[in-house]
């Protein structure tokens, strides 16, 4: 085990104060919770069942979920959605994902289940200590849309995989092309929000809401009135409870009438 400075140590303590733990080996769990206690973790829950995980995650409020990617009576990938898809008050929880294969597949589906890292057997400390670090010092922006939750995939990052299939970063080269990147995709997220509306109200209206205040946010920080009133406007609609596909028509057309043709034919 490495020695961690005090500035270290300070800057991964929100991270590994409260962890969950996922997994079906007693002895895999174990090492985990040693490794994370010497990090810093203070309170380290371990449970092997998919189907309470929720239960707990509820009542202990983790900063950090590390899973198995699969089990007996767990699916890891499956756990991630349920996660980011639920009502907790710590559904944008970074989660690791641990497992021993590493395969294209298995990572993108890692990805696109909304996990943060992904962590292979059999891994050092110091492996378990970059991704905790990358959580807690390389933030990723959320995205909320229907089909999605979680980090911006973007920038998921695995180094245990180099093979046909490894997606590389996507940053844009510039300031001005970032601002463009994050104003289309709220864009495309808001069109398909309505498009899939229907098939998921919930998450639709809470996809709407988070690009209303992205875009409002943008349009503040650029100085685009008009991107300014119409996503205040959609807010306001959205304040009032109750929202539904017919209401929300107008404010989100008056929003999307303002996109660029290109955002809005990459919407899906």
């Amino acid at each position: 085990m490495f020695a961690l400075d005090a500035k270290t140590m300070q800057k991964i303590a929100p991270v590994v104060r409260r962890v969950v733990i996922v997994d079906h080996n007693p002895a895999a769990a174990r090492l985990l919770s040693d490794l994370l206690k010497g990090f810093g973790s203070r309170d380290v829950a371990i449970e092997s069942d998919e189907a309470r995980v929720i239960d707990l995650a509820r009542e202990m409020e983790p900063g950090l979920i590390l899973t198995e990617r699969s089990g007996p009576r767990l699916d890891g990938e499956a756990l991630a959605r349920r996660i980011r898809r639920s009502s907790l008050s710590c559904r944008r929880v970074p989660i690791i994902m641990v497992t021993a294969e590493a395969t294209a597949s298995s990572i993108k589906g890692a990805r696109d289940s909304g996990v943060h890292e992904f962590l292979r057997k059999p891994f050092t400390s110091g492996d378990l200590f970059r991704r905790v670090e990358n959580l807690a010092t390389k933030p990723r922006d959320w995205v909320e849309a229907v089909g999605y939750i979680g980090p911006d995939r973007r920038r998921f990052n695995s180094d245990d995989y180099a093979g046909p299939g490894k997606r590389k970063a996507d940053k844009p080269a510039s300031a001005a092309e970032a601002v463009v990147a994050v104003k289309d995709q709220a864009m495309r997220i808001l069109a398909s929000a309505m498009a899939q509306f229907d098939s998921d109200p919930m998450q639709a209206v809470r996809a709407i809401k988070q690009q209303a205040e992205t875009l409002k946010a943008l349009a503040i920080k650029t100085g685009d009135a008009s991107l300014a009133i119409a996503a205040a406007g959609l807010e306001t609609l959205l304040a009032a409870g109750a929202p539904t596909k017919a209401t929300l028509a107008g404010p989100v057309g008056a929003v999307l009438a303002l996109a660029s043709p290109e955002s809005l034919s990459r919407a899906g």
